[in-house]
């Protein structure tokens, strides 16, 4: 609701602030007041601020990388179902077209690939049963206030849920099972990760931008920001290309 110049600069205000004294902020709240990675998550918010449309917001809280053509020397974003406004579906709510766009992106190419291939690994035979065919047909037929209410997500399950299970069961934070990338790579993965990302390297390489890649690997290696995401995914395809040289 506000203007971006003033979103610009509130967003420029929190950035100023770094991660890491951020974080220490956090350990002077009580317990229940406390976010995990507080500093990484109020410099996410600050760019998201920034959004110059919701297409653009959606992009940045999806995306580790704003501008990956930017690292990639030479690259051009092809058009898909993500980027591609005229093949996106047509809702009056912009809410429920980033549910829409969650839903044949995020999903199918994201978390569901990995709780396919983790069950898969030790021959689980997974299901998700609110992806049931009949389940999710049935909730795009569910009027938005039922969905999202007064704040509360998911708020029609949630009120079958409070039927039979305790509420303070439902209502809690998340309880994520991610690894910590980010304290690995500055200790035990540090001489690995320098390797891949050796500067003579890369520039020999050509397929990263040396500059911007070697700045997000020493602002992580310093403790000032968190790079974990957008370094992982470099790495990673550095080993592939070790693989097949």
């Amino acid at each position: 609701m506000l203007p971006l110049p003033i979103r610009n600069k509130v967003a420029s205000l929190l950035q100023s602030v770094s991660p890491m004294r951020l974080d220490s902020f956090n350990s002077y709240l009580p317990n229940k007041l406390r976010v995990p990675q507080l500093g990484d998550k109020v410099h996410k918010a600050a760019s998201i601020l920034c959004s110059e449309s919701i297409l653009d917001l959606y992009t940045k809280v999806s995306s580790d990388f704003d501008q990956p053509d930017q690292f990639v020397i030479g690259s051009k974003l092809p058009l898909t179902v993500f980027s591609d406004i005229t093949s996106h579906p047509k809702f009056d709510n912009k809410v429920e077209l980033m549910m829409a766009l969650d839903s044949v992106c995020y999903l199918p190419d994201g978390i569901l690939t990995k709780v396919d291939r983790a069950g898969m690994a030790v021959s689980i035979e997974t299901r998700i049963p609110m992806l049931d065919h009949t389940v999710f047909e049935f909730s795009w037929t569910l009027p938005f206030e039922l969905k999202l209410n007064k704040s509360s997500s998911k708020w029609c399950l949630r009120e079958v849920l409070y039927k039979y299970v305790p509420k303070e069961l439902i209502d809690r934070p998340k309880m994520g099972f991610s690894v910590p990338i980010d304290s690995w790579l500055r200790g035990p993965l540090k001489e690995w990760a320098e390797n891949l990302l050796d500067e003579k390297r890369l520039e020999v390489e050509g397929f990263f931008n040396v500059a911007l890649t070697r700045g997000l690997w020493e602002d992580h290696i310093s403790g000032r920001y968190n790079r974990q995401n957008k370094l992982w995914s470099i790495l990673m395809f550095q080993c592939w290309y070790d693989s097949i040289k």
